[in-house]
């Protein structure tokens, strides 16, 4: 992104050690590495959590893809079981009657 070379860093360390001198370079040197490395951990998890989210997020797509397709799989199913008895009753023979009972039967003496 920035096209920072050695001739450009060494320009910016003389131009620092000229304005805050000798005895506070270091201590300043030292709070700036503090902060860059503040940002870069802030950043990272940033990041972190970005990438966590769109996992979920690609997770819960997968899921609902595949409870889409078990509710398709279903629905085939279902019409499946609908259209086949539709079809049986036609080459099946009518039921016969249930065969009397005892109580049906006239008794004889």
């Amino acid at each position: 992104m920035f096209d920072v070379g050695f001739s450009e860093l060494l320009l910016v360390g003389l131009v620092a050690l000229v304005v805050l001198g000798p005895e506070r370079l270091p201590g300043a040197v030292r709070t700036a590495g503090l902060w860059i490395g503040r940002i870069k951990r802030s950043f990272s998890a940033i990041k972190a959590e970005v990438e966590r989210e769109i996992g979920a997020d690609e997770i819960r797509r997968q899921l609902h893809n595949e409870q889409i397709l078990e509710l398709e799989r279903e629905m085939k199913a279902m019409k499946q079981e609908i259209l086949d008895p539709a079809t049986k009753p036609a080459s099946e023979p009518a039921k016969a009657e249930p065969a009397p009972t005892s109580q049906d039967t006239p008794r004889q003496p």
